[in-house]
């Protein structure tokens, strides 16, 4: 009897599919990263956001204003001291708010959460240069250069509910 040295070509085709089978299945999973990795970041903006209008209803409620409609809540302040080098000038951070969370404008989203985004509604614009893109007719939000689908929205609280994030999108959409 003689004993096998190697593997036959029936074997070696055999493992070659089962090779092709897996790879087919499992790169879906690895080709969308990208995507993926847009959605967390929303995932990252809305999270500040939130938090974000926590501290502020929070400090409009401690300054009862928190039923008020265009009120202006102070963040942060540092005092004047001119015994500093160089002199240190007094200034706030303010933000507006209604019913005590903030409105639905560009300032207050680079104010309450020192973000760096501008005006727009074309999130894969050429002349963009800051990472985020909010469109204040809609509430829309979009990282620079994603999908115009790759977006969340924020609904500024009214007199009978408090503000609303929409959901997330699905990573094929980013």
């Amino acid at each position: 009897m003689q004993k096998q040295q190697g593997f036959t070509l029936i074997e070696l085709v055999v493992v070659i599919i089962i090779l092709g089978i897996l790879a087919v299945t499992a790169a879906p999973k690895f080709i969308n990263l990208q995507g993926d990795a847009r959605v967390s970041a929303l995932s990252g903006l809305k999270a500040a956001i939130q938090g974000a209008n926590t501290l502020v209803y929070s400090k409009a409620a401690l300054a009862g204003q928190e039923k008020a409609i265009g009120a202006d809540v102070i963040l942060s302040s540092v005092a004047a001291d001119s015994a500093a080098t160089p002199p240190v000038v007094a200034s706030s951070v303010k933000v507006k708010t209604d019913y005590g969370y903030l409105t639905a404008t560009l300032d207050n989203f680079k104010n309450a959460i020192d973000l760096s985004v501008s005006a727009g509604t074309d999130p894969g614009a050429a002349a963009i240069t800051t990472d985020w893109v909010f469109d204040a007719a809609t509430g829309s939000f979009w990282q620079a250069g994603a999908p115009s689908t790759c977006t969340f929205t924020y609904t500024a609280a009214t007199a009978t509910s408090i503000p609303v994030y929409s959901a997330m999108p699905a990573a094929s959409a980013c």
